[in-house]
């Protein structure tokens, strides 16, 4: 049980278990690719390219849930795990999804959920949310500091298509590795990621670097 924890095929809650995301990659052969199938790979690639962790997180209700995960190799490094579910407010990928969503959703997010202060730095108010939800929707990117994890900034975009937000691609690392360098090339990698995803023609992994010109 232990291993099929481990590899996704199930879900542990104190005792108890349910079938976890990696058994949808038990498919027919032929089948179109699942959900899961089409993200591993990419955030494995973006986990290879930039040795961060790496997850993919869906929605559920009003939180994110890992679907799909890639951990660093550094010695220092943020850890998730699939199945692992998260407030929409304190993590990057759930501030990416809170920012695809209606009018409505969001007066109804904002009138029932106890949003959680988990550190100094947790933006858990109302107009301050919005603030960087009007942020996220003019750049695409959604960005958290020590929010959730003391030490721990993270990165996100949601992926969009046929006007459905089917989940967000998200970048964890210890600010201490976090300078200008780092956040252009995690940009970068979410970027592709998510032209990969929503069907734009961006084939070639890993992206070519940034010239001198592009990066002013």
């Amino acid at each position: 049980l232990s291993t099929l924890v481990d590899r996704g095929y199930l879900d542990r809650a104190r005792r108890q278990y349910r079938l976890g995301p990696a058994v949808a990659q038990l498919h027919r052969a032929g089948a179109e690719p699942t959900l899961v199938e089409r993200v591993t790979p990419i955030v494995r690639a973006i986990t290879r390219e930039l040795n961060e962790t790496c997850g993919f997180f869906v929605r559920h209700g009003f939180e994110v849930e890992a679907v799909a995960r890639e951990i660093g190799l550094q010695a220092l490094r943020y850890t998730i795990e699939v199945g692992q579910r998260a407030p929409l407010h304190a993590f990057a990928a759930g501030k990416a999804i809170l920012a695809t969503l209606p009018e409505d959703q969001l007066r109804l997010y904002f009138r029932t959920v106890a949003r959680r202060v988990f550190t100094p730095q947790t933006i858990h108010e109302e107009e301050a949310l919005r603030a960087a939800i009007a942020q996220i929707r003019r750049t695409g990117v959604a960005r958290t500091f020590e929010e959730h994890t003391p030490g721990i900034t993270g990165m996100a975009r949601a992926v969009v298509i046929d006007g459905e937000t089917v989940g967000a691609f998200s970048i964890a690392m210890p600010l201490a590795r976090c300078d200008a360098d780092k956040e252009h090339q995690a940009q970068r990698l979410l970027d592709r990621a998510v032209g990969l995803m929503q069907g734009a023609d961006v084939n070639v992994w890993p992206p070519a670097p940034a010239t001198a010109e592009a990066r002013r």
